[in-house]
Protein backbone atom coordinates (compact mmCIF):
# COMPACT_ATOMS: atom_id res chain seq x y z
CA UNK A 1 0.00 0.00 0.00
CA UNK A 2 2.89 2.28 0.67
CA UNK A 3 4.39 1.90 -2.96
CA UNK A 4 1.38 2.93 -4.27
CA UNK A 5 1.13 6.41 -2.11
CA UNK A 6 3.95 6.87 -3.34
CA UNK A 7 3.91 5.92 -6.85
CA UNK A 8 0.59 8.14 -7.00
CA UNK A 9 2.34 11.23 -4.64
CA UNK A 10 5.20 11.16 -7.46
CA UNK A 11 2.66 11.19 -10.32
CA UNK A 12 0.89 14.00 -9.29
CA UNK A 13 4.25 16.03 -8.48
CA UNK A 14 5.31 15.12 -11.69
CA UNK A 15 2.17 16.36 -13.42
CA UNK A 16 1.94 19.86 -11.74
CA UNK A 17 5.68 20.46 -12.70
CA UNK A 18 5.39 19.79 -15.91
CA UNK A 19 1.93 22.02 -15.72
CA UNK A 20 3.52 24.91 -14.37
CA UNK A 21 6.68 24.70 -16.69
CA UNK A 22 3.97 24.88 -19.90
CA UNK A 23 2.53 27.73 -18.28
CA UNK A 24 5.93 29.48 -17.69
CA UNK A 25 6.95 28.48 -21.46
CA UNK A 26 3.12 29.96 -22.51
CA UNK A 27 3.75 33.33 -20.76
CA UNK A 28 7.45 33.64 -22.14
CA UNK A 29 6.42 32.91 -25.30
CA UNK A 30 3.60 35.82 -25.21
CA UNK A 31 5.52 38.46 -23.71
CA UNK A 32 8.42 37.76 -26.25
CA UNK A 33 5.88 38.16 -29.35
CA UNK A 34 4.52 41.18 -27.74
CA UNK A 35 8.43 42.83 -27.15
CA UNK A 36 9.44 41.92 -30.75
CA UNK A 37 6.15 43.14 -32.00
CA UNK A 38 6.68 46.59 -30.36
CA UNK A 39 10.73 46.97 -30.50
CA UNK A 40 11.03 45.55 -33.79
CA UNK A 41 7.20 46.05 -35.91
CA UNK A 42 6.81 44.29 -39.20
CA UNK A 43 7.73 46.76 -42.43
CA UNK A 44 4.43 47.91 -44.48
CA UNK A 45 5.54 47.94 -48.13
CA UNK A 46 3.00 49.78 -50.14
CA UNK A 47 1.60 47.83 -52.72
CA UNK A 48 2.94 49.23 -56.66
CA UNK A 49 0.64 48.07 -58.64
CA UNK A 50 -2.44 48.20 -56.52
CA UNK A 51 -2.14 52.02 -57.14
CA UNK A 52 -2.09 51.80 -61.45
CA UNK A 53 -5.53 50.22 -60.98
CA UNK A 54 -6.39 46.80 -62.85
CA UNK A 55 -4.54 46.14 -66.27
CA UNK A 56 -7.03 46.96 -69.42
CA UNK A 57 -8.77 43.91 -71.43
CA UNK A 58 -7.92 43.89 -75.16
CA UNK A 59 -10.99 43.81 -76.88
CA UNK A 60 -10.77 40.87 -78.75
CA UNK A 61 -10.30 38.76 -76.03
CA UNK A 62 -13.24 40.65 -74.09
CA UNK A 63 -15.14 39.32 -77.20
CA UNK A 64 -13.96 35.95 -77.31
CA UNK A 65 -14.53 35.76 -73.61
CA UNK A 66 -18.44 37.31 -74.21
CA UNK A 67 -18.66 34.74 -76.83
CA UNK A 68 -17.57 31.30 -75.07
CA UNK A 69 -20.07 32.36 -72.46
CA UNK A 70 -22.98 32.81 -75.07
CA UNK A 71 -22.20 29.42 -76.08
CA UNK A 72 -21.93 27.62 -73.28
CA UNK A 73 -24.81 29.48 -71.32
CA UNK A 74 -27.13 28.96 -74.30
CA UNK A 75 -28.43 32.65 -74.18
CA UNK A 76 -29.07 33.09 -70.95
CA UNK A 77 -25.88 33.85 -69.34
CA UNK A 78 -24.30 37.58 -69.40
CA UNK A 79 -20.39 38.55 -69.08
CA UNK A 80 -20.87 41.20 -66.02
CA UNK A 81 -17.12 42.01 -65.39
CA UNK A 82 -13.51 40.52 -66.44
CA UNK A 83 -10.13 41.22 -64.32
CA UNK A 84 -6.89 39.82 -64.80
CA UNK A 85 -5.73 37.61 -61.42
CA UNK A 86 -2.41 37.88 -60.53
Amino acid sequence: MENINTALMLMVVGMVTVFCILLIVIYLGKGLILLVNKYAPEEVVPDKKGAQGPAAIPGNILAAISAAVTVVTQGKGKVAKVEKVK
